[in-house]
């Protein structure tokens, strides 16, 4: 059994950082993509950033370019969201994802991968 255990949200002031973890059980990360998600209060799902599962080029949405850094440390069996430059945009319940088949390539629907952490929260004060 796969569990994806998010942590690292919280508040914070516009232009400040966090650093999201998602740690997982039951299986290593180093073979299959992981995605990161943010859902807005009655908005849907979307795509934050995904990594690859042999690592190397990222994915990630054109709001967060530049700011956010998705990346993976296989020790640890944990994939981190380091967020720069917050917005208050970017106030949202944040995911971590990941997908069943092995060696399959980052993708940013929601509806691609099969399992999810509980979410944590961001909130970006202005």
């Amino acid at each position: 059994q796969v569990q994806l255990v998010e942590s690292g949200g919280g508040l914070v002031q516009a232009g400040g950082s966090l650093r999201l973890s998602c740690a997982a059980s039951g299986r290593t990360f180093d073979n299959y993509s992981v995605g990161w998600f943010r859902q807005a209060p009655g908005k849907e799902r979307v795509f934050v950033a995904a990594l690859p599962w042999a690592g190397g080029y990222t994915r990630s949405t054109d709001s967060v370019k530049g700011r956010f850094t998705i990346y993976r440390d296989d020790a640890k069996n944990t994939v981190y969201l380091q967020m720069n430059s917050l917005r208050p945009e970017d106030t949202a319940v944040y995911y971590c994802a990941t997908k069943r088949r092995s060696y399959s390539g980052p993708t940013y629907s929601p509806n691609d991968y099969d399992y999810w952490g509980q979410g944590t929260q961001v909130t970006v004060s202005s």
